[in-house]
């Protein structure tokens, strides 16, 4: 999991998360929402891929990029879990 937070701590990757809620996309769509180079894109792809929060499909010669919204869902159950964890202390208490 803390793969998970340290890619979501940059600012541009949640962006890359942002733009991917709405469709699949290339790496070079992507880069045209942004002010820096391709390489530096495919690094932070590179980085929410191996976080699992993106996953790739290469379609002839694009890669498009995807939204794993299964890692949101553990993510939410875990804090979840956290904060029932909390209020069943406060009961006992």
């Amino acid at each position: 999991m803390n793969v998970l937070f340290k890619a979501l701590n940059d600012q541009t990757r949640r962006e890359i998360v942002e733009l991917l809620k709405t469709k699949d996309m290339t790496a070079g769509e992507i880069a045209d929402h942004f002010n820096i180079s391709k390489p530096s894109i495919s690094h932070h792809l590179d980085l929410l891929r191996q976080a699992d929060i993106v996953s790739s499909v290469k379609q002839g010669q694009f890669i498009y990029y995807s939204l794993n919204t299964t890692v949101f869902d553990e993510i939410i159950s875990w804090v979840l879990g956290l904060q029932k964890s909390q209020h069943n202390k406060k009961k006992k208490q």
